[in-house]
């Protein structure tokens, strides 16, 4: 019996096989100011690879001025400063990723993103200094690093203030740049860290504009994200120890805060890369039944629907680079095909290939408004748990504006292998 669904599916869909077959989507983001763009795991290259290249054409052909991703604000700001040309920076973007500590390392040091950063570095070249495109982390996991970078700012440009970072460093010191350890502390002790914290931000900001620092304004903007990763990377290591979901939500909202702040440092118009449960509105899933908000959904509220366009990935099957434990060593393993009856299964049953599925905003086909299961691989992947895990349940057209469906992935290639002294965050609610 024919199936309208895949009837639906197959008269919205078009072929996807070069960066010129994205021209719908580039129609549909017309002169939207923010491009969310996801991906369905941390480890295919496929996802990485679209991602550049529809990237790309909204940098040449659109003017975005910067790229904000999941990924921790020092760690990218030296990836940054290296795409942007800045003085003492890395000439070769490679060598800025390479250095990357926190796990999981594969997210941002693989070749996928070297080649995107390259390629940045290349494209501002030719660009006044003031008008190159930047890149930037807006993750909240960088605690003590952002510690020590802003300790280390304020040393070479404004001494004067120094002290009170050391004395709000001296508080979290006790826990050996242990998020776990401060989480539990705090959980059992009334003291935290946290009014040092707030305090240090208050008074880094109060300084704004005072004169000290006009000729480093880059470096003065860098070191109040620092001093503002230090505030919420607080409250979300407290959050953790409750198990609920106010440590996700803590998270997402700092890092649409982070984004709205880089919106008026860097430029009006933004690209934004982090995984589809952060980039697909939570609204349209069962994230919203347990207390979650995300990013997609703060987007959508913060600037409204016409400013703001939300694409998604999916695969069928494949392979994908992950860890089979929170801080295990990262795996290639084999993504086999989707469960009967999910998302990725029934596009693979109606297309059988790449494609790009852009949606209409008025009268949406009836499979768009059907609660589909769409895979999501994390960081932490247990084939094994397929049957039952592993997808979360979601109405298509309204999580996303558009979806990009790879029919068969492989995975990504990182620079190197985990390492036995990188840095482990606690694990997010939801991860």
């Amino acid at each position: 019996m024919p199936d309208p669904m895949h009837d639906q599916i197959q008269a919205l869909a078009t072929p996807l096989r070069t960066p010129e077959d994205l021209d719908p989507l580039l129609d549909r983001i017309g002169d939207a100011r923010i491009v969310a763009i996801g991906e369905a795991s941390h480890g295919t290259h496929e996802y990485y690879a679209w991602r550049a290249a529809l990237t790309r054409r909204l940098i040449e052909e659109k003017g975005f001025g910067f790229v904000a991703v999941e990924g921790d604000w020092p760690d990218c700001y030296r990836v940054g400063r290296s795409v942007q040309l800045r003085p003492g920076a890395a000439e070769d973007p490679r060598d800025a990723l390479d250095a990357f500590t926190r796990w999981p390392t594969w997210m941002w040091a693989n070749d996928e993103v070297v080649e995107f950063c390259r390629w940045l570095r290349d494209h501002n070249t030719a660009r006044p200094e003031d008008d190159r495109v930047g890149f930037y982390g807006i993750d909240v996991y960088s605690l003590w690093d952002s510690m020590h970078a802003l300790v280390d700012w304020l040393a070479e440009h404004e001494p004067g203030h120094v002290e009170q970072a050391k004395q709000a460093l001296a508080c979290f010191e006790p826990f050996g740049e242990d998020g776990a350890e401060y989480a539990f502390a705090s959980r059992f002790a009334p003291d935290s860290c946290e009014q040092e914290a707030v305090d240090l931000l208050r008074s880094l900001c109060e300084r704004r504009g005072d004169g000290e620092s006009d000729l480093d304004a880059e470096g003065r903007f860098a070191a109040e994200q620092n001093a503002a990763v230090v505030v919420d990377a607080e409250r979300y290591y407290r959050a953790m120890v409750r198990g609920s979901a106010e440590s996700w939500n803590v998270r997402d909202e700092h890092m649409v805060d982070t984004l709205d702040r880089l919106l008026d440092h860097a430029g009006p118009k933004a690209v934004v890369w982090e995984h589809n449960t952060h980039i697909g509105d939570a609204r349209a899933t069962d994230m919203a039944a347990h207390g979650m908000t995300n990013v997609g959904q703060l987007l959508r509220e913060r600037h409204g629907t016409d400013h703001v366009v939300l694409v998604g990935f999916g695969g069928y099957r494949g392979g994908v680079v992950a860890g089979r434990e929170w801080g295990a060593q990262m795996e290639r393993m084999a993504v086999p095909p989707a469960r009967p009856g999910s998302l990725e299964a029934r596009l693979h049953e109606a297309l059988g290939e790449d494609a790009l599925l852009v949606f209409p905003r008025v009268r949406q086909p009836g499979w768009l408004r059907t609660r589909l299961d769409h895979r999501a691989i994390g960081v932490v992947y247990r084939p094994s748990r397929e049957k039952w895990g592993n997808y979360v349940p979601t109405v298509l057209g309204e999580r996303y504006d558009a979806f990009l469906y790879l029919d068969d992935t492989r995975p990504l290639q990182p620079l190197h292998l985990e390492r036995a002294d990188e840095h482990v965050p606690v694990a997010a609610y939801g991860e």
